[in-house]
């Protein structure tokens, strides 16, 4: 039985200022693709059955610079709908709406916990049964795959709010005893040489 591997895109403009992104189709920045490139050392020697894409040029703009040939776009792997809150800061709505929080009461106007569980419950039911011919990939977002994750181990979509996911981070699910397990989550590529030695040298 095969594994799911897990790619969050890497920095956008938005993403770096703590914006909810979901419809919005901003590109990498710069960093955002030295982060998706480092990728490629996270997943070097590994095979993909098929690797499933989020239709957002982040999401497969990062693939690409990984070394991932994309066999397919999947519309049900992008993010939350935010609706009314897309481009804004958790903090700012917090401002007129103090105790908000995605995990238990969604988006005006965009999705609820319920409705995007639903969404990512077809991409799993979709790619189980590729997992007898290898290793899949699916290349997304912060939110969307955090309840992918949840709905795999049997939780419900808030569940992914105790799954932090950072850009540029690969999760693994897959099996221990029959059953479905998280294997890996949040690892970050290992810094290039040009980042450490400046991380050294301050």
């Amino acid at each position: 039985m095969g594994e799911i591997t897990l790619i969050r895109h890497g920095q956008t403009e938005w993403s770096a200022n703590r914006q909810h992104t979901s419809y919005t189709d901003l590109d990498l920045t710069a960093e955002g693709e030295r982060q998706a490139r480092a990728l490629g050392a996270v997943l070097a020697g590994r095979r993909f059955a098929r690797v499933l894409s989020s239709p957002r040029t982040r999401a497969q703009r990062t693939a690409l610079l990984a070394g991932l040939t994309v066999d397919d776009t999947d519309p049900d792997l992008a993010e939350w709908e935010y609706g009314e809150y897309e481009g804004r800061t958790s903090a700012d709505i917090h401002t007129e709406r103090p105790g908000w929080d995605i995990w238990a009461d969604g988006c005006p106007g965009g999705e609820s916990p319920e409705e995007i569980g639903l969404r990512v419950d077809r991409v799993l039911d979709r790619v189980a049964p590729l997992l007898d011919a290898g290793d899949v990939a699916l290349i997304g977002h912060g939110h969307s795959l955090r309840v992918l994750a949840a709905r795999w181990i049997g939780l419900p979509a808030t569940g992914g709010g105790l799954l932090r996911l950072d850009t540029a981070t690969v999760g693994v699910l897959g099996h221990e005893h029959g059953r479905r397990v998280i294997r890996r989550w949040n690892q970050p590529a290992p810094p290039t040489p040009e980042v450490a030695a400046s991380t050294a040298r301050h």
